[in-house]
């Protein structure tokens, strides 16, 4: 059973930084895609950013492109998300999400899918 573990969310205040963690487990794939979707109070899911495992290829959102970086460590099945610049627009619940295969999806494709992780930034 596939397992996706989130952590690293919190209170940030705007300009600050903070770093996510999804740790993924439960699985044999050869090929994956693993990314961020968040999910802000009265707005629509969207798709932050993206890893495809094989060639570690990226995608990211136009908001956030330039301050969060997306990257994985295999041999920890750990992905990460380095979030810079926070914005108080960056504050929603973010989730790491996997879909077997190597192209990054759209945000509502994505097969399997982490508890969610808080990030607030305010002042």
């Amino acid at each position: 059973q596939v397992q996706l573990v989130e952590s690293g969310g919190g209170l940030v205040q705007p300009g600050g930084s903070l770093r996510l963690s999804c740790s993924v487990s439960g699985f044999t794939l050869d090929y994956y895609s693993i990314g961020w979707v968040r999910r802000a109070p009265r707005k629509e899911r969207e798709g932050v950013s993206c890893i495809s495992n094989n060639d570690y290829t990226t995608v990211y959102s136009d908001s956030v492109k330039g301050r969060f970086t997306i990257s994985l460590d295999r041999a920890k099945n750990t992905v990460y998300l380095q979030m810079n610049s926070l914005k108080p627009e960056d504050t929603a619940v973010y989730y790491c999400a996997l879909l077997p295969g190597s192209t990054c999806p759209s945000p509502d494709r994505y097969t399997y899918w982490g508890q969610g992780t808080q990030v607030t930034v305010s002042s």
